[in-house]
């Protein structure tokens, strides 16, 4: 309860402040929630060092203050998402490569939105959206009824479709199959299972195994696509290239709804491909990867 009333209020503040103050009071509980965060500030500070071995101290802690603040700007535009208007999206947001979606689409495979914990993936989801994309977006439930109808209403509130963590497999399955949208977070596995271990900037971590999983289940293209959030405060969703799952392979085929049809070899060569673009992304906007827990298997 006390965290909905926070996020409540929260919301209330963001919608009758202009963006420009909204960012200003983030700021400042970003700046006194720093001060006393001992155990996310040495796990922000563990994980930038493992991305940029070769900065000081110095450097580090100015990307880390500089992540916090980015982060409650993120959560100031979500509380903000009722008035992230056609009007507000279309002066303020800068969407480049739309074609490698429609170009996926044309496969009739569905497409899988693979993105991160990086800029402001809910904002990309509003503004595809926005652009009549039918998208669906997988969320993790809170822990409050509450807090999760908040969350997934604001979500819904402008077009963006949610199916729910525990209840994912077969509904993401459906989506793809009616040649729908499905986003994907790439970056932090949450399932029971565990994900699979792969590289990331050299070190083994647990990354997702959905994205590759389903892509490889149903023959669907991964379009990687990530909203950052420019100095200016505009933001730019770019999307990447699509990633066939069967490259080479003029009809890919359908693994008639068995996963275990799918080699380990097979999911993490197509997961390595889909953390090279993540870790790309990662490496320019550092400051922009909100990643607060120990992410490197060694560091757990």
């Amino acid at each position: 309860m006390m965290n909905f009333i926070l996020y409540k209020f929260g919301q209330f503040l963001a919608m009758i402040l202009p963006f420009r103050l909204a960012y200003r009071l983030a700021i400042i509980a970003s700046d006194i929630h720093y001060l006393f965060a001992d155990v996310d500030r040495a796990n922000v500070t563990a994980n930038l060092k493992a991305i940029f071995p070769e900065k000081s101290d110095g450097e580090i802690a100015r990307l880390r203050l500089s992540m916090s603040r980015n982060f409650t700007k993120y959560l100031a535009d979500f509380f903000k998402f009722g008035q992230m208007d056609k009007t507000f999206i279309e002066k303020y947001v800068t969407f480049k490569n739309a074609r490698y979606i429609d170009e996926a689409l044309a496969g009739k495979r569905g497409v899988v939105i693979l993105t991160a914990h990086t800029g402001n993936w809910e904002l990309g989801g509003v503004v595809l959206a926005h652009y009549g994309y039918d998208l669906w977006v997988v969320a993790l439930e809170h822990q409050s009824k509450l807090v999760n109808a908040f969350f997934d209403g604001q979500r819904k509130g402008k077009g963006v479709h949610v199916i729910p963590f525990n209840r994912a497999v077969r509904q993401s399955i459906r989506i793809l199959a009616e040649n729908r949208l499905l986003a994907l977070l790439g970056d932090r596995d949450f399932t029971r299972e565990g994900g699979i271990v792969v590289p990331f900037f050299g070190k083994p971590t647990s990354i997702p195994k959905g994205p590759a999983a389903l892509a490889l289940r149903t023959g669907a293209p991964i379009v990687p696509g990530f909203l950052i959030r420019n100095p200016d405060d505009t933001f730019t969703l770019v999307m990447e290239p699509p990633i066939d799952p069967y490259p080479g392979q003029e009809k890919p085929p359908v693994r008639n709804g068995r996963f275990s049809a799918i080699s380990e070899k097979e999911l993490r060569e197509l997961t390595l491909r889909c953390t090279t673009v993540i870790e790309r992304y990662v490496k320019q906007y550092p400051d922009q990867w909100y990643m607060y827990r120990k992410f490197w298997v060694e560091d757990k």
